[in-house]
């Protein structure tokens, strides 16, 4: 079985129980490096071709803008996911939903008969309704339980991210 992670994250200032922080690495880079280690998966970063703001209230007023438009960014690069039977798919809850970018992705190639496991990381949100729009975006993929991080556990998860690799046969 071959996995790729393929994960969006943000890095600059982010939201930790009602704080704003500066970090050098986002939260869902954190997890998605985590799973790399544990599975020996590949690494695929969704990048927008156009960073988003290292201010938390431009980024958010900037997401919430792309979301208003239903837009899909263009990314810095794409991979090509035909040789990959599974796709952890790991991304922030920005809005309710998946950054717009992870939207691009989903749409830039054919999940059909691929495994797709939805990964958010956030401050207490969960997974809102990002997996209902995975289903909507990839209807031949077969969408599997997802995983609710909270991000400022982002480096304290390998317990729980364990089982659900576990619990999914991932390990």
């Amino acid at each position: 079985m071959k996995i790729l992670t393929a994960y969006f994250s943000h890095s600059g200032e982010n939201y930790f129980s009602g704080k704003i922080l500066n970090v050098k690495k986002g939260n869902t880079a954190i997890v998605a490096e985590k799973i790399a280690r544990l599975t020996g998966c590949d690494l695929f970063e969704i990048k927008r071709e156009k960073e988003y703001p290292v201010s938390y209230k431009d980024c958010v007023r900037e997401s919430r803008e792309e979301l208003a438009a239903d837009a899909r960014p263009l990314l810095a690069r794409n991979v090509d996911v035909n040789g990959y039977d599974v796709v952890i798919l790991g991304y922030p809850n920005w809005c309710g939903t998946m950054p717009m970018p992870v939207f691009t992705f989903l749409e830039s190639a054919d999940f059909s008969g691929k495994k797709i496991f939805p990964l958010c990381t956030n401050e207490g949100s969960g997974l809102a309704k990002s997996v209902s729009d995975v289903l909507r975006l990839c209807p031949d993929a077969q969408v599997m339980p997802g995983l609710s991080i909270k991000g400022s556990n982002a480096d304290v998860c390998d317990d729980i991210l364990r089982k659900w690799l576990e619990d999914n046969g991932l390990l």
